[in-house]
């Protein structure tokens, strides 16, 4: 029998009318349950709860929100391989790479657990005799949280933990594609001693569940991450309301990877292979653009295309699997389409791109690398958010530089060289929230920034104690001592 899995309001797990199957991307046949599909009555209670919780969570102890949080930490941690099976079986990265994530979501559960004790204010000389000042920081309210399908339970990890640190309520949405991932870190922080209200749960379609969300008027922020599209409707959605939302977007990247002349060439591939293709390429900051100066080129592209034909694809919880299935049908026949455009713009379709077969009936693909490039193409204009990569061949450093900067997006940024030189004014100059040098352009660290410019981001950083710039407000308070 298929199980089942309600919705978490005030407490309480909250069946539904409908529900949606949760399909295992590296074997069709394997349904891993059905998930409520939330409404918007399942929105008001949610964010009803929300609300009533406030008062008391926001005013609560910090040692309190750090035992919850260190706890839920000390939990996921335990059960990291299960979590990252749990993750593997319904994303379809490998099980390295889920484990790997749920790690990640324990790292970031016990980072901000030690947040919730260096919440810092400020105590400031009037101009005026006699006046004290205070600047502190305080919790928004409810919270609102829509995530994507790439990271389910890393995402979910790094808004919750902040939100929760600080003293919000919040009524999250997971992506309708992953459920699960999110549905158990819920269920771990609500055991690890929640106060009933303080964390919601609505799963179910964006149009409904996350359009109920961004509709509510007791909703005081959002924060998204996913497509360009929604991002800015979103902003727009928040901005016009009344009263106006917070909002932070994170919305994709259209990610370079430049390599030199002079780089270390198989430092160049391994960056160039990771980046572009690990995680069957459905990373926001995956190195979709490879600019490569001329000198360099036809051995990179060469070196590149033998490591690329030694990349196992199979199912995500087989033993070896390098690369998974991607994600489910829909983005599949994006990638499809998108590699018959390449080939109709008139790049060059230099290896890989085919549907694969595999043991179990899933969404295999072949990944995918074009040659002859321009940065004019849609291919390198657009986030495909799969495992294709196109290289761009041009003369020199500046060019190259002026290459990577010219897209639309900002997200990360990365560099292969041994000059110094470059390496510095690259740094400074690229037109990226995150830079590498002779580092994959995908992969971060828990506890520092991470967000982008242009159309990657918008609003403050998520991740390390730059979070707090979104969770909290700051208040300004006068005293007149007499």
């Amino acid at each position: 029998m298929t199980v089942q899995f309600s919705n978490f309001i005030a407490g309480e797990s909250v069946s539904a009318s409908q529900a949606t199957a949760n399909i295992n991307p590296s074997n069709t046949h394997d349904v891993i349950g059905e998930f409520a599909s939330g409404t918007k009555t399942d929105v008001d209670a949610a964010v009803a709860a929300a609300k009533a919780a406030f008062p008391a969570w926001s005013r609560s102890n910090p040692q309190m929100r750090h035992d919850v949080l260190k706890k839920a930490s000390d939990e996921v941690m335990a059960r990291k391989e299960e979590l990252g099976r749990i993750l593997s079986r319904e994303e379809g990265k490998t099980l390295a790479e889920g484990i790997g994530e749920a790690t990640r979501a324990g790292q970031i559960l016990a980072f901000f657990a030690g947040e919730t004790l260096r919440l810092n204010g400020e105590v400031v000389n009037s101009i005026r005799p006699g006046v004290g000042i205070e600047v502190t920081r305080e919790a928004l309210g409810v919270i609102g949280m829509i995530t994507p399908w790439n990271f389910p339970i890393a995402i979910p990890a790094w808004k919750l933990a902040p939100a929760l640190a600080y003293g919000n309520t919040v009524v999250i949405k997971p992506a309708e594609l992953v459920p699960h991932s999110a549905f158990m870190l819920v269920d771990i922080l609500n055991r690890a001693g929640l106060p009933k209200g303080v964390l919601n749960l609505v799963m179910g379609k964006g149009s409904v569940v996350g359009q109920a969300i961004l509709d509510h008027k007791d909703v005081t922020a959002i924060s998204f991450t996913g497509s360009v599209g929604t991002g800015r409707r979103i902003a727009a959605a928040c901005v016009t309301s009344s009263p106006m939302k917070k909002v932070q977007l994170e919305m994709g990247g259209k990610n370079p990877l430049v390599v030199l002349d002079d780089a270390d060439l198989d430092v160049a591939v391994d960056c160039a292979l990771n980046g572009a293709f690990f995680s069957t390429g459905q990373r926001c900051t995956a190195s979709s653009r490879l600019i490569v100066t001329e000198g360099i080129h036809d051995k990179f592209v060469a070196a590149l295309t033998a490591r690329m034909q030694g990349l196992v694809v199979d199912d995500a919880l087989k033993s070896g699997t390098q690369i998974g299935p991607v994600v489910d049908p829909g983005q599949l026949k994006v990638d499809e389409d998108y590699i018959a455009i390449g080939r109709a713009e008139g790049a060059k379709l230099h290896w890989g791109g085919e549907r694969l077969n595999r043991e179990n009936p899933g969404y295999y693909l072949q990944p995918a690398l074009f040659t002859e490039c321009t940065n004019q193409m849609r291919i390198s204009r657009e986030e495909i958010f799969g495992p294709v990569a196109g290289v761009i061949r041009v003369k020199n450093y500046d060019e190259a530089l002026a290459v990577a900067n010219d897209t639309d997006f900002g997200l990360s940024s990365g560099i292969c060289t041994t000059s110094l030189k470059h390496a510095t004014h690259y740094r400074r100059n690229s037109e990226a929230g995150m830079v590498m040098v002779n580092l994959p352009t995908a992969g971060v660290d828990y506890h520092v920034p991470f967000g982008g410019r242009k159309g990657s981001s918008y609003g403050p950083r998520e991740q390390g104690a730059y979070a707090r710039e979104f969770f909290t407000t700051v208040k300004t308070a006068y005293t007149f001592a007499g």
